[in-house]
């Protein structure tokens, strides 16, 4: 494989920017509270902290598989595409797509939901909650492949994927309202993403977007934010212990596949939505929060 293109660590280096923000947010609720949001919470946000942190360790040891795997495919690719100012953008567009619909999977087939429900576990909706991440993020990869075959470097696609990270962890607040009318039509926006992470009826399973908005706008997946979000899951955790919070949907896999009758009802234990369970259904598929 050619020399790995030298592209910085985004994610490290806004560290100390996430950490600067969470802080501001944090004292401006005490400055100037508001009743209709929710504010800051000590054992949601160590929760969420302690995730974040737990995600950075474990997708350390997930990344020696993942880049195996993209190197392979990067080395049948028919083409290798250089990695400068005019290609990262294009490839940024790529990633963003890939991401809308890796976003969706994860809602839509519920083993993929037990990683990705760890990210909308907290009840509160604030700047730490962006860091509230999964620890068991290896089943994102796939959604990736066609931009590796495609000729993208494996660093380039990392690149592009913390971009995207950075990007997201700035709409996680009730602080901001509403940007203008151009940005709130093409980008992912706090308005937007609240939505994502509302837990009604009609807000469940939308705004999937990273950076752009569009695809959901492209795909019928998008909704306005309305009424206000009430944030967390349909059958909430009540516990703060991370490893719960790491493992618990995992566990409710475990029982509903150890209970089912047949080997169909197991495999669409899996590969169903999250609310699906085997007879007449006791509520719609995808009910569980988005």
């Amino acid at each position: 494989m050619p020399d790995m293109p030298n592209l910085p660590p985004v994610v490290l280096w806004s560290i100390p920017a996430f950490v600067l923000l969470t802080v501001v947010e944090l004292v401006s609720f005490r400055l100037r509270p508001d009743e209709d949001q929710q504010g800051y919470r000590a054992k949601d946000t160590a929760t969420s902290l302690t995730m974040g942190a737990g995600s950075l360790l474990f997708d350390a040891g997930w990344r020696i598989p993942i880049v195996l795997v993209y190197s392979a495919l990067y080395a049948v690719a028919p083409v290798h595409l250089p990695v400068t100012w005019w290609t990262l953008p294009p490839m940024l567009l790529a990633q963003d797509f890939c991401y809308y619909w890796q976003h969706r999977g994860h809602h839509v087939v519920r083993v993929l939901w037990a990683c990705h429900v760890v990210h909308h576990s907290s009840r509160r909706y604030n700047l730490s909650t962006a860091l509230r991440q999964p620890w068991t993020g290896a089943t994102s990869w796939v959604f990736y492949v066609p931009m590796v075959l495609a000729g993208v470097h494996p660093a380039a696609l990392a690149f592009c994927t913390s971009v995207s990270l950075v990007y997201q962890f700035w709409i996680h607040t009730e602080r901001i309202d509403r940007l203008p009318a151009p940005l709130e039509l093409v980008l992912n926006t706090p308005s937007h993403h609240r939505v994502h992470h509302a837990s009604q009826g009609g807000y469940l399973d939308r705004n999937f977007g990273g950076i752009l908005i569009v695809w959901d706008r492209l795909f019928h997946s998008f909704t306005p934010e309305t009424v206000r979000p009430v944030y967390g899951l349909t059958k909430n955790l009540d516990s703060y212990n991370p490893l719960r919070v790491a493992t618990h949907e995992y566990t409710a896999i475990a029982r509903d596949l150890a209970a089912a009758d047949t080997w169909r009802d197991r495999v669409r234990h899996l590969t169903r939505g999250p609310g699906w369970q085997p007879g007449p259904p006791t509520s719609p598929e995808g009910t569980t929060a988005c």
